[in-house]
């Protein structure tokens, strides 16, 4: 269960530094660490083959933008079956199980989707990968932040959301590579098959990581059952509504921009493979750092207070970004650090935020479905850019991830300040 937030304590004989936080888990939580990290860097990277290759998938195939657009809907859509019918898994038979079905699941669809013959098989095999890829944060986030102890939960989460940018960065260098040496008939297929890179990581989470000893005992006596239904009752349903409009403002915004920008960059810029990776790299270096950075000002402001801060920043920077003149790229270069920056720090406090909302029995419900749910109606955003683009133009139509962050403003006024939660 949880209990009333309070400052967290400080630790007599507790070690001190910025990692101080990984000196304090136990090796079994180190373990446990180590395979969400990879799980979530891997997660990433299997998503990101998709807007990288994007140009090329829609010369292949001969759609339109809304058709590729429809490409990352359909995957952030069925992100909620899956965050779903993961959430309540991982509460009846355990985070590291959860782990790798979804794991598993993502990666088998993705290699898939590079022998599409046509783009309905492509937006079915994307659509099966989406349901993998739903589930595998919540999976190692709730693993994770259930070894962490309290007054170093924001950070580690926030770690663990790092890998994103891992897993980004590893697709964007394997893009420029793949992209740069082989036709882009090929290319893009080839991309989609290195998305066997987690089959490796299963060897490792099935051999070493483990549920809390907590959770273990819990499901050894069988105290498991857990419905949907729980997350929408008494005071859980206020904060399953607004946790929701906070993931759907959040990952709107993010979508819009991880979805379109290589598109913006290609078309709009007239930047190169290779210039518009170089671009990349530098909003991807920005996420990295946002996302630890943001840990640490997490567990010092709270977790309401860091969300709007990143939010403000986040749209005020997408706003600079869409509107630098032609001509003035080498601006564009530059500002895409702390672009990448406070859009990837805002995510850092979702683990540790959405933890704390929910009490143990139905933690993984309530942070899968709000996670996910978020993510699926926050889907829109990016095809509304799509269907826009036609007419406003890419960089026009990005306004919509502006929108996006003022809808998690919205959302953060229903939902109270968790720092210092305990959890049991």
């Amino acid at each position: 269960m949880t209990s009333t937030p309070t400052s967290p304590p400080a630790v007599s004989g507790e070690t001190t530094g910025p990692f101080a936080w990984y000196r304090s888990f136990t090796p079994q939580g180190r373990r446990a660490f180590k395979g969400a990290f990879g799980g979530y860097g891997l997660d990433s990277y299997d998503f990101q083959v998709l807007p990288l290759s994007m140009v090329a998938i829609a010369a292949y195939f001969g759609i339109s933008q809304a058709q590729a657009g429809l490409l990352t809907t359909v995957t952030l859509l069925m992100s909620a079956v899956g965050g779903v019918l993961a959430g309540v898994l991982i509460d009846r038979v355990g985070r590291v199980k959860t782990l790798m079905i979804t794991v598993s699941t993502y990666a088998v669809f993705t290699v898939l989707c590079g022998f599409a013959v046509n783009y309905p098989m492509l937006l079915v095999t994307r659509a099966f990968q989406g349901v993998g890829f739903g589930g595998e944060w919540a999976a190692g986030a709730v693993l994770v932040a259930e070894y962490a102890r309290t007054r170093y939960r924001g950070r580690v989460l926030a770690f663990i959301q790092s890998a994103w940018a891992v897993g980004w960065g590893l697709a964007v260098i394997v893009s420029t590579l793949v992209m740069n040496n082989l036709s882009p008939d090929i290319a893009w297929r080839v991309m989609f098959w290195t998305g066997a890179l987690p089959a490796l990581l299963l060897v490792y989470v099935r051999r070493n990581v483990q549920d809390s000893p907590e959770v273990t005992e819990r499901l050894a006596r069988k105290e498991v059952r857990v419905s949907l239904s729980s997350i929408f009752k008494g005071s859980l349903a206020r904060k399953t509504f607004f946790a929701t409009l906070l993931a759907t403002g959040v990952q709107g915004g993010y979508y819009t921009i991880a979805t379109w920008l290589p598109t913006f960059l290609k078309t709009e810029r007239g930047l190169t493979v290779v210039g518009t990776g170089g671009y990349l790299s530098l909003l991807i270096t920005g996420a990295f750092c946002g996302y630890l950075t943001a840990g640490y000002v997490i567990d010092f402001l709270g977790r309401k207070k860091s969300f709007a801060l990143f939010a403000v920043l986040s749209a005020g920077l997408l706003l600079a970004y869409i509107n630098i003149p032609q001509g003035a790229n080498t601006l564009l270069l530059f500002l895409g650090f702390p672009l990448g920056f406070c859009a990837s720090a805002i995510f850092a406090g979702f683990g540790s935020f959405l933890a704390e909302l929910y009490p143990n029995a139905v933690r993984g419900t309530g942070q899968s479905f709000t996670y996910n749910v978020g993510r699926a109606v926050g889907a829109f955003f990016p095809t509304a850019v799509g269907f826009t683009a036609g007419s406003a133009g890419v960089g026009g139509a990005l306004i919509y991830g502006v929108i996006g962050y003022v809808v998690a403003l919205v959302a953060l006024l229903g939902l109270p300040e968790t720092r210092g939660t305990e959890l049991a």
